[in-house]
């Protein structure tokens, strides 16, 4: 039998604990499908990076899924491994066959979803949480019981919802805004009441339908949640979920919460999920998109050379990344100075904006930002005279 209180004692380290489900609704994506090799290697990445709890799948699915599960339980990481499951003992009977030290019990906890979807009723669905959370806590399992749907649920009946998963032995509830329906204040409301009201910790699911994921997931957090559900890029079903580097970041720098989570790696992480998934990163992507760290406009770039922090909110190299000055349309005479002087020459106010007119228009005419050696070039052109014979007037 598992040992529920080492899992307790583990996710009692943080102020603020992860528990990330690339593996699980990350991979519910449309056309997304981990080997079972990038699974194992995704979850060694988290659990290198400190992430406390990783949802690895569903159990209940079998084949290469469970298997892939059994094995990253095998793998003795540091994280706690949980299993998704429905309100069911036979699926929870799959992630006990999993080796897994957790799991997650889910329940449609809407009107909605009760009546169109399961067709049942609110007493039916207590009672189903109640029969499969005291089948996992006879297990030993570490439980966190998911209201799905919860967004759109009557507040009253996520307290009852809530109460009995507590008295059962859950020792979390999971708020699921599953259509991405919230808003921060809102959120906020929500979790604060659940937590004053029936005193159990409260994990955020939340979705990026609206745009407002981190947002709500951060909002939940302020509420008093010590746990959030992310994955990495915020890859998951539709828009998808709150991204694991955001959440982590936002908490670390707008809350000043400590989640011990390994924050240079980031970029490298993203970079592999990108890959395993079939995803591009963008480049305006918040915290690991390439432009995070790159500075164009003439502003910008001298206020960054002058004091790092008069346009970064942080350091690039917290997360992996690298700062990258952009030379085109947008710049200024000070990029050009600098450009120039690592090159070993010194140019006065005048040269500079010269060579920063024909830099810009240099730009427009390519239509693309350029490389330090162009700007070289040009300077070269532009003492020798010949930069009006290349470039349209």
């Amino acid at each position: 039998m598992k040992d529920v209180n080492s899992v307790i004692a583990k996710l009692s380290m943080s102020d603020l604990n992860i528990c990330d489900t690339t593996l699980r609704d990350g991979e519910q994506a449309a056309g997304i499908v981990f080997a079972n090799l990038e699974q194992i290697r995704i979850a060694k990445l988290l659990d290198e990076l400190g992430v406390q709890q990783l949802e690895c799948g569903i159990p209940a699915m079998g084949g290469d899924e469970k298997r892939s599960i059994r094995a990253i339980a095998k793998l003795d990481l540091d994280a706690s491994i949980l299993g998704w499951n429905r309100a069911s003992v036979e699926d929870i009977s799959h992630s006990i066959d999993c080796d897994v030290d957790s799991v997650a019990i889910s329940m449609s906890s809407s009107d909605i979803h009760i009546e169109h979807k399961l067709r049942k009723s609110r007493e039916w669905v207590l009672e189903r949480i109640t029969e499969s959370i005291e089948f996992a806590a006879d297990h030993g399992l570490y439980i966190s019981c998911n209201a799905e749907d919860s967004s759109r649920a009557d507040p009253e009946f996520i307290l009852d919802f809530a109460r009995t998963a507590k008295e059962a032995g859950a020792h979390r509830v999971r708020y699921c805004d599953t259509l991405g329906i919230l808003e921060p204040e809102h959120t906020y409301q929500c979790i604060k009441q659940i937590i004053e009201k029936v005193d159990i910790d409260v994990e955020m699911h939340t979705h990026n339908d609206f745009g407002m994921a981190t947002a709500n997931a951060i909002a939940g957090i302020r509420a008093g949640a010590r746990f959030v559900s992310t994955t990495v890029l915020g890859i998951g079903e539709r828009t998808g979920n709150a991204p694991l580097e955001e959440v982590v970041m936002a908490s670390k720098h707008i809350l000043k919460l400590n989640s011990g989570i390994e924050t240079q790696r980031f970029r490298e992480i993203s970079e592999y999920v990108a890959r395993a998934s079939g995803r591009e990163i963008p480049p305006w992507k918040p915290i690991v998109g390439s432009n995070c760290f790159a500075h164009e406009a003439g502003i910008h770039t001298d206020g960054v050379m002058k004091f790092l922090s008069n346009y970064e909110p942080y350091s690039p190299d917290e997360v992996g990344m690298e700062r990258k000055i952009i030379i085109g349309k947008h710049s200024g005479r000070s990029t050009i100075v600098d450009v120039l002087s690592k090159k070993g020459i010194e140019i006065d106010n005048d040269a500079a904006a010269e060579i920063l007119r024909l830099v810009r228009k240099t730009s427009v005419s390519l239509k693309r930002s350029l490389l330090p050696n162009e700007v070289f070039y040009i300077y070269q052109d532009y003492k020798d005279g010949r930069m009006s014979e290349l470039i349209d007037e």
